[in-house]
């Protein structure tokens, strides 16, 4: 990929774009899909597998309420799924910039995976039936998406919206493979 000049010079970090991706070898691809794939069929069986890397995420995302905290109530309630999807989308800029496909894949491969666990949570808005960890007084806490629909007149579509969320998730999670796959397939 030829970057020009002028976005090179004012953009140094995308020089790295023009650079060669690192090699996958065929054996590294084949390990990688079959975990993703038993990861995949973990989730569309229900099993507890991905629960395991969600646990990852739980302190990332209450540790975004208390970041944002500073920033008003509204912040302090977005802060948490803002961070739980900043942290992996970060990592694959960072492996994409590294040109490493394999990291760059497993941080978006987690981006997209976490949009399960936030569709669930989203579709809960109106029900509340959800069992949810909080940081502080949990007698007082409220739930995230509950709050954020009511504020914006949504709180009628959570399940529609939260069902939308997890087919990107979806998607986002069957592409990065298919992605990797071609990309090491194609180095290799």
């Amino acid at each position: 990929m030829e970057i020009p000049d002028s976005l090179s010079d004012r953009f140094p970090f995308l020089e790295a774009l023009s650079e060669q991706w690192e090699p996958v070898s065929r054996r590294a691809l084949v390990g990688w899909v079959i975990f993703y794939v038993v990861l995949l069929g973990n989730a569309i069986f229900h099993g507890t597998l991905l629960q395991w890397f969600d646990l990852v995420f739980l302190p990332i995302h209450e540790g975004g309420h208390l970041l944002f905290r500073f920033f008003g109530e509204w912040m302090t309630v977005v802060g948490g799924t803002f961070l739980q999807l900043f942290v992996p989308f970060a990592l694959a800029v960072y492996f994409v910039l590294k040109r490493q496909s394999a990291g760059a894949t497993f941080s978006a491969f987690f981006f997209f995976e976490q949009f399960l666990p936030i569709g669930i949570y989203m579709a809960d808005a109106r029900c509340e039936c959800l069992q949810y960890v909080t940081v502080g007084d949990a007698e007082n806490a409220e739930h995230d998406w509950f709050y954020l629909f009511s504020h914006l007149g949504l709180l009628e579509h959570d399940t529609q919206i939260g069902s939308i969320v997890r087919v990107l998730g979806w998607i986002g999670m069957i592409g990065t493979i298919a992605w990797f796959a071609w990309r090491s397939w194609r180095n290799a």
